[in-house]
């Protein structure tokens, strides 16, 4: 197995989780569960293969991929009542997911010998489509734009970090490695330090 490869896998099934989650949170049935799941689980890769051209998208090439997605959903569906507090760990499987999903798209689209500025635009889109999706299906507002936080900032200077390191040491695995530790990082400071970047304030009208 590849190292893209991998990543894919551990990126749907943690986005799946996360989406299993957020379904519990709308109290949706087993199939609404295995929809959310998988929706959220390769709605990111999706995009960033139709976006690159790559053919065929990543889960129909391999379906074990939504084989993972749907297992995740189930478990999530039967032992969700238990977990104390689900949107702590929905926050915290998110983080995961997006440090894991960054580095993919950034991966791929570097094997595909695209320019910088498409290799940091596919690790955001492959990062974060998938769990806006889940977030707008489910009427949540989307973990991508709570305000102020750190999520497509944490997601773009991750792929950001992966060209630079990339260019400097020619380590493709060195700059993975990076992408994720930079993603990560950034986010799980939001949520655990409160970093937040400025957001817009409409000043008043004058007299």
């Amino acid at each position: 197995m590849t190292l893209l490869a991998l990543l894919d896998y551990a990126s749907v099934l943690v986005f799946a989780l996360t989406g299993a989650l957020v379904a519990s949170r709308a109290q949706l049935d087993i199939v609404g569960f295995a929809f959310v799941a998988c929706l959220t689980a390769v709605g990111g890769g999706t995009l960033r293969d139709v976006l690159l051209d790559r053919n065929p998208v990543f889960w129909i090439g391999n379906p074990n991929y939504i084989l993972i997605a749907v297992s995740a959903a189930l478990v999530i569906f039967f032992t969700a009542h238990l977990v104390e507090s689900r949107y702590r760990w929905l926050l915290w499987l998110d983080s995961f997911a997006l440090a894991v999903a960054v580095p993919a798209g950034v991966g791929l689209a570097m094997q595909m010998q695209q320019p910088a500025l498409i290799v940091v635009l596919m690790g955001v889109v492959t990062g974060c489509m998938g769990g806006l999706m889940r977030d707008v299906v489910c009427n949540e507002v989307p973990l991508v734009l709570k305000q102020g936080e750190l999520y497509v900032t944490a997601a773009f200077a991750g792929a950001l970090v992966a060209v630079i390191v990339s260019a400097l040491t020619g380590q493709g695995l060195a700059s993975l490695i990076a992408c994720a530790v930079a993603t990560w990082a950034l986010r799980a400071g939001s949520l655990l330090l409160g970093w937040r970047l400025p957001v817009y304030r409409a000043r008043p009208p004058r007299g």
